[in-house]
């Protein structure tokens, strides 16, 4: 066989085998994958390469991470998405102030330290020595800072005894005999609300304009915030915006609002309160009531039948009467708190508006001269301004160390 020849046959054999070759992939791709094979991603199966063979498996990408949906604008106005479930939702009440708060009583007593502290302190400015008539100054400052005659005499008399007896040398040594003499008036109780029974009831008295449904809602903000249930009885049925406040104090604290017609009487909606707080297994119910003049028998005989309603729904209650006086009103607030003291046992005093006075020697005059302790004391009007009264801390705002308000010698003594 010529060479020819023999490159002609191999070429046909070729061509034969790669015939035979290519039928068979068509075939096999007709059949489908046979069962048990392993499927290849196409991404990852041979290529051809242009040259007749093949390339090397294509190394596989990852698949991209699905895009977040756009987020649609919020309309002007529209309240902000609300939180994750992990995310910590935000307190709802007001902490209330803290015992201890010498600094936050010290700026809520401002106008205090400026004014009856600060001309105490003027008086000792620059003496060395103390004489009898530097007590007589004193007396002067007391009896026109709502101090009052008889408290005023009770602490003069003090320190007329210890300058007798030579221990009154100094200034210092007046500044702490005087801190002294306002912890011992002032020490004769007080502090938050004696939660005796469940419920505990609490009726609030006092004339027109003292604060008394706003104090109702700042008690009850403070008692919610500490976990309690708190009812609230809208007792002063003579004035619809009382009611209408207390609601408003009701739902923003979350507690329910017993209440009767206009009109209605004031005892049996304490009753009705009463009874539903005790069903409802409440910590707490905060009877309001309406202002009455302590100078009106009739009304103060209503507040008293007021008293017997409540016990007739639960032996025992009202568990707590405090009276809530205006500081502003100075010797005035004194005379209400001693008739209300003749028409029911009060167990406490809540003096507002102490952060508006320049004479807050009244509330020395309270404790003496009555002997009921002061509970709370406002300082403001949030409601975290309603602070437990506390003596040690008070006497240590009004006397102690500071550059508020009061200055020279005597506001710096220890």
């Amino acid at each position: 066989m010529t060479t020819a020849t023999i490159v002609v046959a191999a070429v046909i054999i070729a061509a034969v085998v790669l015939l035979l070759l290519l039928r068979g992939r068509g075939a096999a791709q007709l059949q489908g994958p046979q069962p048990g094979a392993k499927q290849v991603p196409p991404a990852q199966r041979p290529k051809a390469s242009v040259f007749g063979g093949e390339t090397a498996a294509a190394t596989p990408q990852p698949e991209p991470s699905p895009r977040p949906a756009p987020q649609k604008p919020l309309p002007s106005g529209a309240p902000a998405a609300a939180p994750t479930p992990s995310a910590a939702p935000p307190s709802k009440q007001p902490k209330p102030a803290k015992r201890g708060d010498v600094a936050g009583l010290r700026k809520g007593l401002a106008a205090t330290r400026g004014g009856f502290i600060a001309r105490l302190s003027s008086i000792f400015q620059g003496k060395k020595e103390i004489d009898p008539a530097i007590l007589e100054q004193v007396e002067e400052v007391m009896l026109s800072s709502d101090v009052g005659p008889k408290t005023t005499r009770v602490i003069l008399d003090r320190l007329r005894d210890q300058l007798a007896k030579n221990e009154l040398k100094d200034v210092d040594a007046v500044w702490t005999a005087l801190r002294a003499e306002a912890l011992r008036i002032l020490g004769i109780g007080g502090g938050a609300v004696r939660m005796s029974q469940k419920p505990t009831v609490v009726l609030m008295v006092g004339v027109n304009g003292v604060g008394k449904t706003t104090t109702i809602g700042k008690l009850a903000t403070r008692y919610i915030a500490g976990g309690k249930k708190v009812v609230l009885a809208a007792g002063d049925t003579f004035r619809a915006a009382a009611v209408q406040q207390l609601e408003v104090w009701g739902k923003r604290v979350g507690s329910d609002v017993v209440k009767g017609k206009e009109g209605a009487d004031p005892g049996a909606v304490a009753f009705d309160a009463t009874t539903k707080a005790k069903d409802a297994g409440a910590d707490l119910l905060l009877v309001d009531t309406a202002g009455r003049l302590h100078t009106k028998v009739p009304l103060m005989d209503e507040i008293k039948k007021v008293r017997k309603t409540i016990a007739k729904a639960l032996e025992g209650a009202p568990h707590e009467t405090l009276l809530v006086l205006d500081a502003t009103t100075g010797q005035n607030a004194l005379t209400q708190a001693s008739m209300f003291k003749e028409a029911l046992d009060l167990t406490g005093i809540v003096l507002t508006k102490l952060d508006g006075t320049a004479k807050g020697g009244i509330v020395l005059a309270i404790c003496e001269e009555l002997g009921v302790p002061v509970r709370y004391v406002g300082l403001g009007e949030r409601a975290d301004d309603l602070r437990e009264f506390d003596a040690e801390d008070f006497v240590e705002a009004l006397f102690g160390r500071g550059d508020e308000g009061a200055g020279g010698d005597g506001s710096q003594a220890a």
